[in-house]
């Protein structure tokens, strides 16, 4: 990297999961807005063609007028061309794809279990994470051998597993991992404390609040807005509000299957006393299934809904659609705020400023002090040139502790599984799950486990074929 002007050039950035329809497409959208940073981007992706997609989407989008970032896109080959010199990581793939998606999420619908996401916990969370940490094994060993002082950035879920992978193969990586969770629960506190104040014009980033807990089932215990204290305001809403729940105008719950009225937050709200910081479909992933996801009549109730992986691949063949409108400049990337802190967080690393986040990081400064310094845990960190110090978040209510300690064991023991093809081993963590617990008698779990491995073998290692 190269400083000069309080701008940095030369910034090389090796992208692992460059064909995505997803975040590279925000990734680029956000680079293209800034001026203060340029380099190359190396796209890497086992799907090359898709790599190579992006890469043509990339070169058009940067040579518009109004785009006033500087960055080169190239498509390569191997880890190896990928990493070598990198200044920075960014790791954002699919583990598999939506046919072994459909197992993970609706498969254990046959034993009456339901699962909202399917991603970070539960079932489907378990599975996906099977099929991640062999994949996270690799790339981390590559990092360590051709560039072992890069920044490394995770988007992939299961974030809390990919992470602590990271670590565990290379102790001295510097990766952390990014979720927009709870940018979307400060967007919430900002337009409850606008609608109840008459306040305009909150900024979501000034919505201050303390970050503890573990991805995706994260919680605060402080939000403020300018010195006001937004916890009774709040309570209030909700006190006012419980049944109807808060309709975001840009994302009605019932308009589509990613949304909900919030109603599980102000639920958990009511009985631990911390605002829960993530969607509802995550949050309710995390709890007994008699809960929230009993089944879906009872999803219903609660106001958000099942995210089936039909939708998903409809999603996905509207992506791919674009795709090609892009690459053939029948339509054009809008260059609008994205709401993402990747390039925020990037910059302050190269030393342009200085930004707090919440991040994903192991535990071992105590940032939750009641946790488990194994743990990977999600708080707030200060971002300064080539320096993430991790802000001590306090310690987490016994009740709300209580709820979390049962993922903090299960990500040690699915970590184990995952890495020695360990079969007992993932059924104690399968059967430990509270959307399973108590559920299941342990043959019925031993079928489903065993089902839904024999459903994924194609992305498992070996070692998990004498169980099928």
């Amino acid at each position: 990297m190269i400083y000069a002007d309080n701008k940095v050039t030369d910034v090389k950035i090796a992208y692992i999961g460059g064909g995505s329809h997803g975040w590279a497409w925000t990734f680029m959208t956000d680079l293209a807005r800034e001026s203060a940073i340029s380099g190359t981007i190396r796209l890497y992706d086992i799907d090359m063609e898709a790599a190579k997609n992006n890469e043509c989407i990339a070169k058009r989008l940067f040579r518009r007028d109004d785009v006033v970032g500087k960055w080169d896109f190239t498509t390569v080959g191997s880890l190896q061309e990928a990493l070598t010199g990198a200044d920075f990581v960014l790791i954002s793939i699919l583990p598999g794809t939506f046919e072994e998606m459909q197992s993970d999420v609706h498969y254990p619908e046959r034993y009456g279990i339901y699962q909202s996401v399917g991603d970070t916990s539960g079932p489907g969370g378990l599975l996906r994470a099977l099929r991640t940490i062999p994949m996270y094994v690799e790339i981390a060993n590559a990092i360590k051998k051709y560039s072992k002082d890069a920044w490394v950035i995770n988007y992939t879920n299961p974030m809390t597993l990919c992470v602590k992978t990271l670590y565990h193969v290379f102790p001295e990586i510097k990766a952390f991992g990014c979720c927009h969770e709870v940018f979307g629960t400060q967007k919430i506190l900002r337009n409850i404390c606008e609608l109840t104040t008459g306040i305009k014009g909150i900024e979501r980033n000034e919505i201050f609040v303390n970050v503890l807990g573990i991805n995706h089932f994260t919680w605060f215990d402080q939000a403020s807005y300018k010195g006001i204290d937004l916890f009774p305001i709040y309570r209030k809403f909700i006190e006012e509000s419980f049944e109807e729940g808060y309709h975001d105008p840009d994302r009605n719950w019932a308009n589509g299957t990613f949304n909900c009225a919030h109603r599980v937050k102000f639920d958990l709200f009511q009985k631990f006393g911390l605002i829960a910081a993530a969607g509802d479909r995550h949050l309710a992933e995390f709890l007994p299934g008699d809960w929230y996801l009993k089944d879906p009549e009872t999803v219903k109730s609660w106001k958000f809904a099942l995210t089936t992986v039909e939708q998903r691949k409809v999603t996905q063949k509207e992506r791919n659609e674009r795709a090609v409108r892009l690459m053939n400049g029948e339509e054009d990337i809008e260059l609008k705020p994205t709401g993402e802190e990747g390039i925020m967080l990037i910059k302050a690393l190269c030393g342009l400023g200085r930004v707090v986040s919440n991040v994903n990081i192991p535990n071992t400064n105590g940032q939750i002090p009641n946790l488990p310094n194994t743990a990977v845990v999600e708080t707030n960190a200060v971002f300064e040139r080539n320096s993430i110090k991790p802000v001590v978040s306090g310690r987490l209510p016994e009740g709300i502790r209580d709820l979390i300690m049962p993922h903090v064991e299960d990500h040690e023991m699915i970590l184990e599984a995952a890495l020695t093809c360990d079969f007992e081993l993932a059924l104690k963590a399968f059967t430990s799950d509270p959307l399973v617990k108590g559920k299941l008698s342990e043959a019925d779990a031993r079928e489903l486990l065993t089902a839904m491995i024999r459903n994924t073998i194609k992305y498992l290692p070996e070692g998990f074929k004498k169980y099928i």
